[in-house]
C-alpha cells in the first residue's frame, strides 16, 4: 500500500469523525432546541421544574446520537441525517417514555431527599434515595443504548435487564456517570459549546462503554426484541 493511499484513508478518517460529531452536535441542538433555549436564558437552579418537563424530549435524540456514532463507530457508516432521523422516529415513543419516566422520578426523588436532609430519619432514608438517584440516570442511559439498537424493545424488559447490568458491572456504570457529570456541568455553564462540540465525543464514551456493559445481550435475545 502507498503511502499516498495511506495518507488519504488517514484524512478521510478524520474527516469522517469530524463530520459525524458535528453533524450529530448539529442535530442534537435541534431536536433538543427548548432544553437549550431554556438553559441559555434561566437560571438552572431556579428554572429545574421546567428543565425536568422538556427533559424527556432530548431522550429521542440521545438515542438518534447513540445509533449514528455507533454506526459510524462500527462501519464508517457517515450517512449521519438519514440514520438520526430513522431511528429518532422509531424510537421515540419508547425513548420519550423512557426520559419521562426518569425525568419524574429523579424530581420525586430529589424533592425527597431534600425534605429528610437535616431530620432524623434522613439517616435512614437518604442512602437508599441517592442510590436510587445513581441509579435511574444510568439505567436510563443503557436503556437508551438498547433502543439505538431494538427501537421496538419493551421498556419493561429492557429496563430489568439493564438494572441488573448495570449493578453488576458497576465500575462501567461509575465511569458513563462521570462522563455524563462532566456533560452536564458543561451543559449548564455553556449549553451551546457544550451541544455544539463536546455533545458527540462524551456521548460516544457513554455509548461505547453502555454497549460493552450490554455485551452480553447485544444482540438482543428473546424478551427484548
Amino acid at each position: 500500500m502507498s503511502r499516498a493511499r495511506i495518507r488519504h484513508e488517514v484524512f478521510g478518517l478524520i474527516f469522517g469523525v469530524v463530520y459525524t460529531g458535528l453533524a450529530t452536535n448539529a442535530l442534537l441542538v435541534v431536536f433538543c432546541l427548548p432544553v437549550v433555549l431554556v438553559l441559555l436564558t434561566t437560571d438552572p437552579a431556579r428554572s429545574w421544574p421546567l428543565l425536568a418537563l422538556l427533559a424527556p424530549g432530548c431522550a429521542p435524540a440521545v438515542c438518534a446520537a447513540f445509533a449514528v456514532l455507533g454506526a459510524y463507530g462500527k462501519e464508517r457508516d457517515a450517512a449521519v441525517t438519514r440514520t438520526f432521523l430513522k431511528v429518532w422516529r422509531a424510537c421515540a415513543p419508547r425513548a420519550l417514555a423512557a426520559g419521562g419516566i426518569a425525568s419524574a422520578a429523579l424530581v420525586v426523588l430529589g424533592v425527597d431527599a431534600r425534605a429528610a436532609w437535616g431530620r432524623p430519619i434522613g439517616a435512614l432514608v437518604l442512602p437508599p434515595l441517592v442510590t436510587l438517584m445513581v441509579l435511574v440516570p444510568a439505567v436510563t442511559m443503557l436503556v437508551l443504548v438498547v433502543l439505538a439498537e431494538r427501537p421496538r424493545a419493551r421498556l419493561r424488559d429492557a429496563a430489568r435487564v439493564c438494572l441488573f447490568l448495570a449493578v453488576r458491572r458497576w465500575y462501567l456504570t461509575a465511569l458513563s456517570l462521570v462522563v455524563l457529570a462532566v456533560f452536564e456541568g458543561f451543559l449548564a455553564r455553556s449549553p451551546a459549546l457544550a451541544l455544539g462540540l463536546a455533545g458527540a465525543p462524551l456521548l460516544y464514551v457513554v455509548w461505547a462503554n453502555g454497549r460493552f456493559t450490554l455485551s452480553t445481550v447485544l444482540p438482543l435475545r428473546k424478551g427484548l426484541t
